[in-house]
């Protein structure tokens, strides 16, 4: 597949060959949402908790009588009716870690990624160069290839410059080439590629998407069905 290619002034600076099971996967809303679920999941802390009629301190002794009082029987100023008592069915600490198959988390990102091409939110710049590491440097360069709203910069490796330029401006993320995933790039309305960072990222991850039956996002991946596209 041959894409545009601008620089960071916002000029043309040509076109460049990317693969096609990288940046041309097809859609797979289904397998995406299930990474994506799985994703927010592992970020829980799962520390919530909260004390159940047994656990909070006295109710030993029973309120009232049983009978003749006229009112309704009760054993515990802690029962979870009554006010400062348990909460009934509470949270418990838990671990809400959902384990995902390495390869479903890679082709739901390269679906991800594809859709952002194939969307036109996905700019491949030649490179990002920044003299002082400024804000306002940073600013000027998305301002120049036309990016408005959140925004995730991808470089080959961590570029201390551009992090320091970007991580001032609100809703811009940045990010090495082997730490890109769905969850950033569906949460970033715009995805700025390097030209180095799509080669990092062919180089990581061509030929994981090998096809499957059906291209709908509701099937399973299948690694036998046919050969790299490309």
């Amino acid at each position: 597949m041959i894409v545009n290619v601008i620089n960071q002034n916002g000029a043309d600076a040509g076109e460049i060959d990317v693969r096609d099971d990288v940046f041309a996967v097809p859609e797979k809303s289904a397998l995406v949402h299930q990474v994506m679920v799985a994703q927010l999941a592992n970020k829980r802390q799962g520390t919530a908790k909260t004390k159940n009629r047994s656990e909070v301190s006295g109710g030993g002794a029973k309120p009232r009588p049983q009978k003749h009082s006229g009112r309704s029987r009760q054993g515990s100023i802690r029962s979870p009716i009554w006010v400062g008592g348990g909460r009934a069915f509470g949270p418990t600490p838990r671990s809400y870690r959902q384990n995902t198959p390495k390869k479903m988390r890679r082709i739901a990102m390269l679906s991800v990624l594809s859709d952002k091409l194939r969307e036109g939110s996905l700019l491949f710049v030649d490179e990002l160069t920044l003299q002082d590491g400024k804000t306002k440097e940073m600013a000027n360069v998305l301002r120049s290839v036309g990016i408005e709203g959140s925004c995730l910069i991808v470089d080959e490796n961590s570029n201390e410059k551009v992090i320091k330029g970007s991580r001032n401006i609100p809703k811009v993320k940045t990010l090495p080439a082997n730490l890109i995933n769905a969850l950033d790039l569906i949460n970033k309305k715009n995805v700025l590629l390097t030209v180095p960072a799509a080669r990092k990222i062919e180089e990581l991850w061509s030929g994981v998407y090998r096809g499957s039956t059906i291209d709908n996002g509701n099937s399973h991946v299948d690694g036998d069905t046919q050969g790299d596209t490309e």
